[in-house]
């Protein structure tokens, strides 16, 4: 008989603990190889294509498309090789439960063995990570006998529930998971049946009499009430966007500070720089681009603003790197890709770099990599049409410069009036790593570098 090798749902890195699944990219019964991808996850920083360590014959999957699995969750079976007789390993074929982590009981006759790793050992290609060995179940005699895809119903044995949420809240409510029927794969007991079960069980309040002053439509969920419209799930990059801004605002005292600047010159600058005779070669220069050089610039002079603050020992910690995030508007929301050791790139560098960075981002395969580790982020909200902002500082970052929009306005230019093209700067900052004279100082020479570009020539 093959051997049913469980795959869980690897620790994807930088801390998550969670993912969603997107997209199955294979059926049951279908033949993978060792590291073909056969999930796509959506975790809180980017969507993730999962490689199994594997090759064989898919036997079961757990999860369908938009559950939310933690780390160390059944993903896949998958049936390899040939099993030794009395070593015969199973996934599912022992219960869904065991994939949960429900441990052989005494006198159950399982014992858990060790084995040697059969399969790549690459988790998750291209994250540097290693499978740690696999283990083996052995299972009973009579278990042997059912198909290594199925489930085995044994009293009382391990309920079919893979998540430790969907235990826990099972028990919150007193609820007995082996009288529920599970509508996930080979009867899967998912979170939807216990809340279903939970409101099942719980009385729906009284309505308010109509006419009732402040009376408004409500709607039981598990033991609350709560009022009625639509709900949209906090997970995946809209949940760590808002678990983020949350504490940057519970965590940080910030400031801000802005200054309007005549961008003419800068852009006249971008005009010469790409040849608007069309005789320019490479590729074009951005103002995204001349920002992100003159911010680089600008904390060489002011280093206070790259750097974050360690609360526990009290300390400020200035960087020596510059790893400058830009917010990305994306259809899955925003996202802050961040081009690592900005200070070493000229405006050709970061430009090239922050195309690259801003199509992964559009077509969702950042990796958790490029989307942390910032040290100061550029947030250029003028694409939006708006000219003035209060950026949130992207935690644990000390600053964040906002950009607005680049438009024609009256300005005295030389003592006279005149049309100039206008952009208004805005610096938000921790307080605690500097005053307003230091961050002041920070936002008037990027004003000073986008209105005379002559400036910057000083650290070209």
């Amino acid at each position: 008989m093959p051997q049913v090798l469980e795959f869980k749902l690897p620790d994807l890195g930088e801390g998550l603990t969670e993912a969603e699944i997107v997209r199955w990219l294979v059926e049951v019964g279908d033949v993978v190889a060792i590291d073909q991808p056969v999930v796509e996850v959506e975790t809180a920083k980017a969507m993730v294509e999962v490689p199994c360590p594997y090759g064989g014959v898919v036997t079961a999957r757990f999860g369908n498309e938009g559950t939310e699995l933690p780390v160390g969750a059944p993903l896949l079976t998958v049936a390899v090789g040939t099993a030794e007789p009395s070593e015969t390993v199973t996934g599912a074929g022992a219960g869904a439960g065991a994939g949960a982590g429900a441990g052989a009981g005494p006198g159950s006759g399982e014992a858990a063995v060790d084995a040697e790793p059969s399969g790549s050992g690459n988790v998750l290609v291209g994250y540097g990570t290693g499978a740690p060995p696999v283990r083996r179940r052995r299972v009973r005699p009579q278990a042997l006998s059912a198909p290594a895809a199925a489930v085995v119903a044994v009293a009382p044995g391990p309920v079919a529930v893979v998540s430790p949420l969907v235990r826990k809240l099972a028990r919150q409510h007193d609820l007995d998971l082996r009288q529920l029927a599970g509508s996930g794969p080979d009867g899967l007991i998912l979170r939807a049946d216990v809340e279903s079960a939970i409101r099942s069980a719980t009385p729906a309040p009284a309505a308010a009499p109509a006419g009732t002053p402040g009376a408004r439509p409500a709607v039981t969920a598990g033991l609350t009430t709560r009022p009625a419209g639509e709900r949209i799930p906090l997970r995946g990059v809209r949940g760590a966007v808002a678990d983020k801004l949350a504490r940057s605002r519970r965590e940080i005292p910030d400031a801000t500070c802005w200054v309007d600047a005549d961008a003419t010159e800068l852009m006249a600058a971008r005009a010469a720089m790409n040849g608007v005779s069309g005789s320019g070669a490479g590729p074009k220069v951005s103002v995204l681009a001349l920002l992100a050089r003159i911010c680089t610039a600008a904390l060489a002079r002011y280093p206070e603003l790259n750097s974050t603050v360690d609360m526990e020992a009290r300390e400020i910690v200035r960087l020596p790197e510059v790893h400058l995030g830009f917010a990305a508007q994306t259809e899955r929301g925003l996202v802050v890709p961040v081009v690592r050791d900005a200070q070493t790139r000229n405006v050709e560098s970061i430009g090239a770099e922050i195309a690259r960075l801003t199509e992964a981002a559009r077509t969702g395969t950042l990796k958790p990599a490029e989307l942390t580790g910032g040290t100061f982020t550029l947030n250029n909200y003028g694409v939006f049409g708006v000219d003035g902002s209060t950026p949130i500082i992207n935690h644990p970052e000390a600053a964040m410069l906002g950009v607005g929009r680049i438009v024609p306005k009256p300005w005295v230019h030389e003592g006279e009036l005149a049309v100039r093209r206008v952009v208004q700067l805005s610096l938000t900052f921790d307080h605690r790593v500097c005053d307003g004279g230091t961050a002041g100082g920070f936002l008037r020479y990027v004003a000073d570098c986008v209105e005379q570009p002559a400036v910057l020539l000083r650290t070209l």
